[in-house]
């Protein structure tokens, strides 16, 4: 879960990247708990949510042609590319047809994707991720290497730690693509709205989950997102 100092790449070792990594090393115990929790509970929640994840595939099949998992190349920790687990919500290939984000009106969606997108069920795949020890129930959600390629030092220290499935960001951002549908209308791309007006915002909230740390403000998160979603 921790990774030292000496291991990280180059592009990580800056000054600020530094002093988080520095708050970090002093919770070494906390971070062992985290990896702990991810495992038990990503292994149990897979076997109780297996019936689930059968009936969202069979809805996937029938609503739209190509597969049920959407796969993408995402970052993790240290810098590193994992592939991601998600229910497709898109058309196949969808990736390869615009913006690597979407809007609320991204004609792109599927009819099943969209109710699916709604609840976030779509994500619920990742435990997959999460298991494996590509990501953690609570973390930076992972961006797409073209994003990160554009982080400046400090968003860099995002990446000290597994991407999450929740975060304090994405629950006070679960209506980004209002923003960034907002930001289209006034006459910008939805990667430059995204990029300039959304990101920015949202790392700010998860460069303070880097810098305060501790797994029971984990735990109180994940209660916040199940809240959150069932608004």
């Amino acid at each position: 879960m921790f990774i030292s100092w000496e291991k990280l790449p180059n592009e990580m070792k800056n000054d600020k990247v530094k002093e988080y990594h520095g708050r970090l090393a002093k919770k070494r115990v906390s971070l062992c708990i985290k990896r702990a929790f991810d495992i038990v509970v990503s292994l149990i929640m897979i076997v109780l949510l297996s019936w689930l994840f059968i009936i969202l595939a069979v809805m996937i099949k029938i609503d739209s042609k190509g597969p049920v998992f959407f796969r993408q190349t995402r970052v993790t920790a240290g810098n590193k590319d994992f592939r991601i687990f998600k229910f497709r919500t898109m058309v196949d290939n969808a990736d390869k047809m615009g913006a690597l984000v979407t809007s609320g009106n991204d004609m792109r969606i599927t009819k099943v994707g969209s109710k699916i997108r709604k609840c976030r069920l779509d994500e619920i795949p990742q435990l997959i991720n999460v298991l494996k020890g590509e990501m953690t129930f609570v973390g930076t959600r992972p961006e797409v290497r073209k994003y990160v390629d554009a982080y400046n030092d400090e968003m860099m220290a995002t990446l000290l730690m597994p991407s999450g499935v929740t975060s304090l960001a994405s629950i006070n951002y679960k209506d980004e693509d209002a923003i960034i549908d907002k930001c289209v209308s006034e006459g910008m791309a939805v990667d430059e709205a995204y990029m300039q007006k959304v990101l920015p915002e949202k790392m700010k909230y998860n460069l303070e989950y880097i810098e305060s740390f501790s797994f029971f403000k984990d735990i109180k998160l994940m209660v916040r997102t199940v809240a959150s979603v069932l608004k």
